[in-house]
């Protein structure tokens, strides 16, 4: 209680954020894990090969990544990424895919607003449609 009375005696030392009223001026800390992204540039590439280290170091399996057989020009086969399926809800954001990605294709973002009312709006497909590949520099 004399926690209590010293805040009530001094107000300007209040603790305590009003959210929601306060978005506008929330800070959120640049290391706080609040989803896994897989970013994109502006020409709708990304980094992820598809070699699914992300999702074999997962503790609780929220990351499934789909993969398809495509040709090269020299006639090799190859593997590509077809989908990159996060799923929300199971995540503990513990972030061993994050340190494991060989590519560092994947980041945490600092999002945390994540309630919905459906299920099944907590998995996304972090890929964006058409996206490829980032080229190698040579």
């Amino acid at each position: 209680m004399m926690l209590t009375g010293h805040y009530l005696v001094h107000p300007k030392k209040i603790l305590t954020e009003q959210y929601p009223e306060n978005r506008d001026t929330l800070y959120i800390p640049e290391r706080f894990q609040g989803e896994v992204v897989l970013p994109h540039d502006e020409n709708n590439e990304h980094l992820c090969t598809g070699c699914t280290i992300c999702e074999m170091n997962c503790p609780n399996g929220s990351i499934k990544i789909i993969t398809r057989q495509v040709e090269t020009p020299e006639g090799k086969k190859k593997k590509e990424l077809d989908e990159w399926v996060y799923h929300l809800g199971l995540c503990t954001f513990c972030g061993q895919c994050i340190d494991a990605c060989p590519q560092d294709a994947i980041k945490m973002s600092n999002a945390f607003e994540h309630s919905v009312y459906d299920r099944k709006l907590l998995t996304k497909v972090l890929n964006q449609p058409g996206s490829k590949l980032k080229s190698a520099k040579k």
